[in-house]
């Protein structure tokens, strides 16, 4: 099957963010990629956030390439493959040194030419969804964002996902720890009037790994807000989306939200 398609070519890529830290990722042009076009691009985050993209066949990116766009993924601090201290760089700073990375990665495809700055997209599920919320809320580039089983704000969600020993181990609980280190890891939705990027949650309605209040908070700021958003469940469905036809909704409605801010009317149509 896959000799008898046209796949676009997986390229790694390294540059520095800006406190001086060493990003690596990969980037998939379209199979049709023509040299000095400026392509829409997106930043597609992976969850863990130990976890990491590899060279491994991704059906996610190479669906997006066939649709026109560069895609972009970045092994950003947290992620797993470079070690303890790389992995544990974000302990009880979640949001912060991840969106140094992913930002630089962004920067980079922009100046060598790659991707048109001005059609930029954002988006990942699980923890790659909460650092789309973070991203969004610090940097106003993305044009279009999609958000999967994320969260915004964590402390809405102690004793109600599965996380209850690894809040109380790397956070602390906030009747020890204070207020401070919860609302620092909840910028995105205590500043989601930061927020202007139109943006699709979604998730499932039975996920007790993120459950859905994450996605449904982030939803209803930004419509009291006045920012173009959707939200979407999916029935049944726990943190990973398992039902085929789910699944394919879901792919589906990433591409229809991606080419309605990304594109040109002539050229918003899915391949």
């Amino acid at each position: 099957l896959l000799g008898e398609l046209k796949l676009g070519a997986t390229e790694e890529f390294s540059c520095k963010a800006k406190d001086g830290s060493e990003v690596h990722g990969l980037l998939v042009k379209p199979p049709d990629y023509e040299p000095g076009r400026k392509y829409p691009t997106l930043l597609r985050i992976h969850g863990g956030p130990n976890g990491q993209d590899s060279h491994a066949f991704s059906f996610e990116r190479q669906i997006f390439a066939a649709n026109g766009y560069v895609v972009v993924n970045v092994n950003y601090r947290g992620s797993s493959g470079r070690g303890e201290k790389y992995q544990t760089a974000i302990a009880a700073d979640w949001g912060n040194k991840e969106v140094l990375d992913l930002l630089a990665a962004m920067d980079y495809v922009v100046s060598i030419g790659l991707a048109d700055p001005n059609r930029l997209g954002v988006g990942g599920w699980s923890y790659g969804g909460i650092l789309t919320d973070a991203v969004i809320a610090r940097d106003h580039r993305f044009k279009a964002a999609t958000s999967g089983a994320g969260t915004a704000f964590p402390i809405a969600l102690y004793g109600v996902d599965q996380y209850i020993m690894q809040y109380d181990e790397e956070i602390g609980p906030p009747w020890k720890v204070g207020l401070d280190p919860w609302i620092r890891i909840s910028y995105p939705f205590l500043h989601a009037d930061q927020i202007s990027t139109p943006t699709l949650f979604l998730g499932g309605e039975r996920d007790f790994n993120v459950p859905l209040v994450g996605g449904e908070q982030m939803y209803e700021a930004l419509r009291s807000l006045g920012v173009p958003t959707q939200l979407v469940i999916y029935p049944g469905q726990n943190h990973g989306i398992a039902r085929p036809s789910y699944q394919n909704d879901r792919i589906e409605r990433y591409l229809a939200w991606y080419a309605k801010y990304l594109k040109p009317p002539e050229t918003s149509a899915a391949k």
